[in-house]
């Protein structure tokens, strides 16, 4: 369960913290991205934030959903995935997985930064519940997708009614940072040029 609160709840702050910010990448699967519009900036923007996640040593969750059938998160994806847990899930949203739940209580951080697909399903429903379990939830909307636009934007704009922080990678990334010189700006700034 998030912190938050003495009545359980958390007041979503617009500023990231390294040290309190856990980045879940939601469903970024080999079969499942073909039919996402854009996919290639979604997969390019997900990479970013997993070298950003590396250099800051942010806990990172990935899922997949009915891997079975879907295929295992994409291999772009999969290759920067150099620390972190995986979960496989039948439910659309990620907390429907205890073992997820259970793993991200585990990190002890209030915020969660997401990103995936698809927009309107599966990390609407992660992002609705982790509202609902009291975590504070940014939606990382440049890499997050769907198979139609319309339903990418309702999915963030839902999301950010109920609570959410809506951002951009580079937004993030460098709200993340926080201040420039630091050995981790130093490793990042390659991929912003």
């Amino acid at each position: 369960m998030g912190l938050g609160t003495p009545l359980g709840i958390v007041m979503n702050t617009p500023r990231l913290a390294a040290a309190n910010t856990t980045l879940v990448v939601i469903d970024m699967q080999e079969r499942l991205l073909p039919a996402i519009r854009d996919p290639e900036p979604l997969v390019a923007n997900t990479r970013l934030l997993l070298r950003a996640a590396s250099a800051l040593e942010l806990p990172v969750m990935v899922t997949t959903q009915y891997r079975k059938g879907l295929g295992p998160t994409t291999a772009a994806v999969a290759e920067l995935v150099t620390s972190g847990e995986s979960f496989d899930k039948l439910t659309f949203s990620a907390f429907g997985s205890a073992d997820f739940a259970r793993a991200v209580a585990a990190t002890g951080r209030e915020t969660l930064l997401l990103c995936g697909v698809e927009a309107h399903i599966c990390v609407l429903q992660t992002g609705l519940d982790a509202l609902a379990a009291g975590y504070r939830v940014h939606l990382v909307a440049d890499a997050t997708g769907s198979r139609a636009a319309r339903n990418a934007d309702l999915g963030a704009r839902r999301l950010e009614r109920a609570g959410a922080v809506l951002s951009t990678t580079e937004m993030a990334i460098y709200e993340l940072l926080g201040a420039s010189g630091t050995p981790a700006f130093k490793s990042l700034l390659p991929y912003f040029k």
